[in-house]
């Protein structure tokens, strides 16, 4: 099997999965962003503008979690290198039947958040 320009880089020439190299990579500023949609029942909507959900301020916990998360990913994701992130950040944008979600990450490093 002969690597091809879009093969995942986390597998060598025989398939099985390797830490990638970066060593020889320049440092640059890296930024990534994900987004996501959750979907809930308009009264939990409501329950949490309202601040009355019986677990209290669920977006700040969400909020100190992702960041947490985004901090230890290299714990939680196989093959993934420890970065020294420069910032994190979770935005919550409640809508009427859900929440969506983003997170931006950024680092000065030789691999990408």
């Amino acid at each position: 099997m002969t690597r091809k320009q879009n093969a995942f880089s986390h597998l060598d020439a025989r398939g099985s999965a390797r830490m990638v190299n970066v060593g020889a990579k320049p440092v640059q500023r890296r930024r990534a962003v994900a987004a996501a949609r959750l979907v809930c029942q308009p009264a939990t909507i409501r329950a949490l503008r309202a601040k009355t959900l019986p677990k209290g301020d669920v977006l700040t916990v969400a909020n100190v979690a992702g960041i947490q998360a985004a901090k230890r990913t290299s714990e939680l994701i196989p093959l993934c290198h420890p970065l020294a992130l420069n910032h994190v950040e979770m935005k919550f944008k409640l809508r009427r039947d859900g929440i969506d979600v983003t997170c931006i990450a950024e680092t000065n490093a030789q691999t990408g958040v």
